[in-house]
């Protein structure tokens, strides 16, 4: 995986062994309840994130992720945890976000498009997992690659369009980063692409 997030899936495909030996030590290790909630997060972020690489692993090569599963590959069930199967969707959207109130994991799980903020190049861990929230979120808000300013103008991702209840004042979350962005900025949403975040 390069430095901003693309990801070498050739090099997955002929090492797929051990991205299949993390998901089944995923599948074998399920969150339980003494578990602290930065550990559960930590855990199905990651999962998110190895079910997204194993999807386009199998696929390789690809174009794009959307070109799978009649454009809708977040909804099938392919991801073990616990021996119960998941969605990607169901992962964000029934567990993620509900459970967790945490809006930066929109910075953290990764859909294997261009538009996506970039990959982390290690796992999520408990211990850090503040400070690793903290770094992909304000590395993906302070890029230009995801944010255009122009005076009191901001165009930003579509990630604050779809997800924009888990910000709220989508201005003012950005301004949290941004010294050029108040909470009185206008905001655009920029297109997606989703071409394949490949090296």
């Amino acid at each position: 995986m390069s430095a901003k997030g693309d990801v070498d899936y050739a090099g997955l495909k002929r090492d797929e062994s051990r991205l299949n030996a993390y998901l089944g030590q995923l599948d074998a290790n399920p969150p339980m309840g003494d578990w602290s909630s930065d550990e559960k997060l930590a855990y199905w972020i990651n999962l998110y994130n190895a079910g997204t690489l194993k999807l386009i692993v199998d696929n390789y090569p690809v174009s794009s992720i959307t070109s799978l599963d009649n454009g809708k590959p977040w909804d099938v069930k392919r991801v073990k945890s616990g021996g119960k199967m998941y969605s990607l969707d169901a992962i964000e959207n029934e567990v993620i976000r509900p459970r967790f109130d945490e809006p930066r994991i929109h910075f953290a799980v990764n859909c294997a498009a261009a538009s996506c903020p970039p990959l982390r190049n290690e796992a999520f861990v408990a211990s850090k997992l503040d400070a690793q929230l903290e770094e992909q979120t304000r590395n993906f808000l302070k890029s230009d690659q995801f944010i255009s300013v122009d005076g009191s103008n901001v165009e930003v991702s579509r990630i604050f369009d779809w997800y924009g209840e888990d910000f709220g004042n989508v201005a003012a979350y950005i301004a949290k980063y941004r010294d050029d962005v108040t909470a009185e900025s206008s905001v655009t949403f920029s297109d997606y692409d989703w071409a394949l975040n490949s090296k």
